[in-house]
C-alpha cells in the first residue's frame, strides 16, 4: 500500500506493519524516514537488526529467506533490512522477494531500502509483491517552489520563525535560493540557525550572514526554469552550473531540445490535434507538461524559427565557433539563448 512520506509519523504512532520498503534519491529524507521506521521498531521490541546488501548477482538469497525465518538469538523480534542500491534485483532476487513476502515472519519487521525507480520497475512483479505485502513509500525531491515552505516548517520545529508578509517571503526565498538541489545542506544550515540565535522571529540580516551558498544546480532542472520564465533563477542556475563544471554542450543541448519540443508540439496543435495528444508528441509529461501546457500557445512558428536558428547559432560557440553578433564565450551565448526564450514565453 502506497503512503505519503508527509503521514509516515502518523502512520507509524497507530502501530507497524510487518514490510515497509522506501524508494526515492533524496538522500535526507530517505535517511529520516528509516529513522523513524527503526525508532519505531525499537520502541515495539524488535531487539536484533539485520542488514543484507544485494550488490551484484552474486547475493545468496536464501541467507536472507533463511533469517527471516530464524528464531532470534538475542531478541523475540528483530529488524531485517534489505539494501538494493541498484534497483534490479534480477531473476532470482524477484523470485526470492516474492516467496519473502509469501511468508512473512511476524516477529520480524523487513525494511527495503531501493533508489528512485521508473514506472517499469514500479510494475514488476516483485516490487508489486513488497507493496502488496506492507507499506511504500516514494520519497520525492523538494522542488524548488516547495523549498521556502520546507523550510519554514524546519524553522517552526526549533521555535523559529521568519517575519510575516514580505519580508518573511523574502527571507525564505533568499534561504532557498543558497541551498537550492542541496536538502541536507538546507536541514544542516537550518540546525546551524537553532544554534544561533534562540527560539522566536529571525530576521532577513540574521538569516543572510548564517546561511552559506550551498546550492547545488541540476542541468535539468534549468529546463523548467527557463520554460517557466524565471530570469533571476535561470541566471544564478547559469552561474552556478558553470562554476560546478558542468559541461557547456549539456547545457546547450538541454536549452534546445526544450525548443525542439514546443516546435513538435505547435506543429501538433497547427496540424489540428488536441493539446493533450500535442503534448504527448513534444514528450512533455510530469512536470513539463504543466509546463509545456502554458509555453505552446504562447509561441509561433516565426518565434520557433528564430530559436532554432540561436540554438544553432549556439551550438556553434559551444563547438569554439565564432560569430559576429554573438559573444564569443559560450556560456555568454547560453545566456543569451536563455534570455531568449524566456522574452518569448512572457
Amino acid at each position: 500500500m502506497q503512503l505519503r512520506s508527509q503521514a509516515l509519523a502518523g502512520h507509524l504512532a497507530q502501530g507497524l506493519r510487518p514490510l515497509y520498503t522506501l524508494y526515492g534519491d533524496e538522500p535526507l529524507q530517505m535517511q529520516e524516514a528509516a529513522d523513524a521506521i527503526r525508532a519505531a521498531a525499537r520502541a515495539a521490541g524488535y531487539g536484533e537488526r539485520q542488514v543484507f546488501t544485494v550488490s551484484g548477482n552474486y547475493f545468496d538469497w536464501s541467507s536472507l529467506l533463511g533469517a527471516a525465518q530464524e528464531m532470534s538469538l538475542f531478541a523475540s523480534r528483530q529488524l531485517i533490512e534489505i539494501r538494493i542500491p541498484s534497483g534490479k534485483p534480477g531473476k532470482d532476487g524477484s523470485v526470492a522477494l516474492q516467496r519473502y513476502c509469501e511468508q512473512l515472519n511476524p516477529d520480524v519487521l523487513t525494511l527495503v531500502h531501493l533508489p528512485r525507480l521508473d514506472r517499469q520497475q514500479q510494475q514488476s512483479a516483485w516490487f508489486t509483491a513488497l507493496d502488496g505485502a506492507g507499506i511504500s513509500l516514494r520519497i520525492d525531491p523538494v522542488e524548488r517552489r516547495e523549498l521556502p515552505a520546507w523550510i519554514a516548517r524546519r524553522m517552526g520545529a526549533h521555535g523559529q520563525r521568519v517575519a510575516p508578509g514580505e519580508e518573511g517571503e523574502r527571507t525564505l526565498a533568499f534561504f532557498a535560493d543558497r541551498v537550492e538541489g542541496n536538502l541536507l545542506a538546507a536541514h544542516q544550515e537550518v540546525e546551524k540557525l537553532a544554534l544561533l540565535y534562540p527560539a522566536g522571529e529571525l530576521g532577513f540580516e540574521q538569516v543572510e550572514q548564517a546561511v552559506l551558498n550551498v546550492a547545488r544546480y541540476d542541468v535539468f532542472k534549468l529546463s523548467e526554469a527557463v520554460l517557466s520564465g524565471n530570469a533571476p533563477r535561470v541566471l544564478r542556475m547559469l552561474t552556478g552550473l558553470r562554476a560546478e563544471g558542468e559541461a557547456a554542450v549539456l547545457v546547450h543541448w538541454t536549452i534546445a531540445e526544450d525548443i525542439r519540443a514546443l516546435k513538435r508540439g505547435r506543429d501538433a496543435l497547427a496540424q489540428g490535434k488536441p493539446l493533450p495528444m500535442a503534448l504527448r508528441e513534444a514528450r512533455a509529461w510530469g512536470p513539463r507538461e504543466r509546463l509545456f501546457e502554458r509555453a505552446l500557445p504562447r509561441v509561433n512558428d516565426a518565434l520557433l524559427t528564430e530559436w532554432l536558428t540561436a540554438a544553432r547559432i549556439c551550438d556553434g560557440l559551444v563547438k569554439g565557433l565564432k560569430h559576429p553578433e554573438w559573444p564569443a564565450e559560450p556560456w555568454d551565448g547560453l545566456q543569451k539563448l536563455a534570455v531568449m526564450v524566456m522574452r518569448g514565453l512572457k
